[in-house]
């Protein structure tokens, strides 16, 4: 029963188009205060989200192709070719946004409206999640073993730690220095623009 209430809870926050408390914070708040297996509950976490953002990008085509401009969904569509015509591009993409704590829903939305494919989008942000919420769930299982303090003691002074901090920071500046305009298209010409 109590991952019924679970899987209602977290799928009713992932159906909510904003606002919404991000699930990483209700798996931690399960670990810490209740006696459910961990891998259970990550499992059934990021089966909630996944069909919630699915169930919502469902909805936000419907009321899309109803309510916005034929310009708008000529627009759309437009955006749609573009993304689906660079597949590589597409699936890092999916990748780094699936595995990041950034919240999902409008991406979802703009999903819909654009009329993406939905089962491969929600496919890769389910995988994302198993991995992102089972860091979140093991982290809040150790946190609860330990003092706080300790914890982020360890965690800012163990190798991988820093390791993995000065990756992150290396990539930030590699995707910082990238001329997204040129590699996707968007701007041929860049004098033009500037001049």
């Amino acid at each position: 029963m109590e991952y019924l209430i679970f899987f209602a809870v977290v799928l009713g926050v992932n159906l909510m188009p904003a606002f919404g408390p991000p699930t990483w914070s209700i798996i931690a708040l399960y670990t810490l205060n209740g006696e459910m297996e961990t891998p259970l509950l990550v499992l059934t976490g990021a089966l909630a989200a996944a069909l919630g953002r699915y169930a919502l990008a469902h909805a936000t085509r419907h009321l899309g192709t109803r309510w916005l401009s034929a310009e708008t969904q000529a627009n759309l569509a437009a955006a749609r070719e573009a993304l689906e015509r660079r597949k590589r591009n597409t699936v890092l993409g999916l990748g780094l946004f699936a595995l990041s704590p950034v919240p999902s829903a409008q991406l979802f939305e703009a999903a819909g409206l654009a009329c993406v494919r939905l089962l491969p989008f929600t496919a890769a942000f389910f995988a994302g999640r198993l991995v992102s919420y089972s860091i979140y769930a093991f982290t809040a299982e150790q946190i609860s073993a330990t003092s706080l303090g300790e914890t982020f003691r360890e965690e800012m002074t163990s190798p991988l730690g820093i390791a993995l901090q000065v990756a992150m920071i290396a990539l930030l500046v590699v995707l910082a220095r990238v001329d997204w305009a040129r590699r996707l298209g968007l701007n041929t010409r860049r004098g033009e623009s500037e001049g």
